[in-house]
């Protein structure tokens, strides 16, 4: 890769909000590399779902030891942070993946650590996207990643805190309010439905016919990941899972897994199409990620190369504008 060196102009304060968007979340990793590398200083950042677990981490300081662990992640790695519940408010439980988010942040409040940072979730009561500013950075990453179908909900002060996404996928706003005159956005979800309107669903279509270039490899994984999960959907013995137990088996349809993260999927595009429109950024880097599917984590190098290439691209309309 070559690096980009020119120096740029610095606006006074920089804002990086950070979108949703489930294993496309790792692009964030070399979208803060290449900022970096550029010698574009951050002062504040903001994140929705994934980008609140990149974001937490990355305003703690500790993303290049982040990233060395996702570069190793693979099927058997992923399946230990699901842990499956009886469905109540969701399948996953998300404590798992809570506590190993909370080994990059030590800092026990979002108010304690060095940079700036902002999680964004939703109350799904009263539809209204609530910021945690303060207090415990672990239960606002838990909220903010709460797909709702998927993982379980937070409750916290009498809200039932959901996914962010559901209200605000990319916090362009967020990080507005809090000080930013110039606001580096990143959306992960432009490139997830069709160019006419059609869903990507790459889970099922992958798996009755997947191109040579992707490679079989990491079909095989998905099909891991699916097939350990579905052993312990089985393993939880109440008559209710009679019915969602098909959806992690290798249907020609689309299973409820897939039509619950693909619905959040196609809701997230269109409202941070809509929000982009009346809240555009200063400078929006949209890495192409469309062919990663929801549990693709284990793909973490191709993420992050992307977001990395992406932004390095982009770098070079910034340095225009600013220089």
């Amino acid at each position: 890769m070559k690096f980009f060196k020119k120096k740029l102009k610095r606006p006074k304060r920089i804002g990086l909000a950070l979108g949703s968007g489930s294993a496309r979340g790792w692009a964030h990793i070399g979208v803060i590399e290449a900022l970096s590398e550029a010698g574009i200083q951050i002062d504040y950042v903001a994140g929705t779902s994934v980008g609140a677990v990149v974001g937490a981490v990355y305003a703690s300081g500790k993303i290049s030891s982040f990233e060395d662990i996702v570069l190793r992640f693979d099927w058997k790695k992923i399946v230990s942070f699901l842990d499956i519940i009886f469905p109540r408010s969701g399948l996953i439980d998300g404590n798992r993946i809570a506590d190993f988010v909370r080994t990059y942040v030590e800092e026990k409040n979002i108010e304690d650590i060095p940079l700036p940072f902002r999680a964004v979730s939703a109350d799904l009561a009263t539809g209204k996207e609530v910021v945690f500013q303060e207090g415990d950075i672990i239960e606002a990453v838990r909220a903010s990643i709460s797909i709702p179908g998927i993982f379980t909900p937070v409750r916290k002060d009498g809200m039932i805190l959901v996914d962010g996404g559901l209200v605000n996928p990319v916090p362009v706003s967020v990080v507005r309010e809090m000080g930013a005159d110039y606001v580096i956005a990143v959306d992960l979800n432009h490139d997830t439905i069709g160019l006419k309107g059609s869903v990507k669903i790459p889970l099922q279509n992958q798996i009755n016919g997947h191109s040579e270039k992707e490679g079989g490899l990491n079909l095989e994984k998905r099909i891991n990941v699916l097939e350990a999960l579905n052993k312990r959907i089985r393993s939880l013995d109440f008559p209710a899972l009679n019915r969602i137990r098909h959806w992690a088996t290798r249907d020609p349809l689309p299973n409820i897994f897939d039509v619950l993260t693909t619905s959040s999927q196609i809701m997230e595009a269109q409202i941070t199409a809509t929000l982009l429109k009346t809240n555009p950024p200063d400078l929006l880097i949209q890495p192409k990620l469309g062919h990663l599917g929801f549990l693709d984590y284990h793909r973490a190098k191709e993420a992050i190369f992307e977001g990395y290439k992406e932004t390095k691209l982009r770098i070079g309309f910034f340095s225009k504008d600013r220089s």
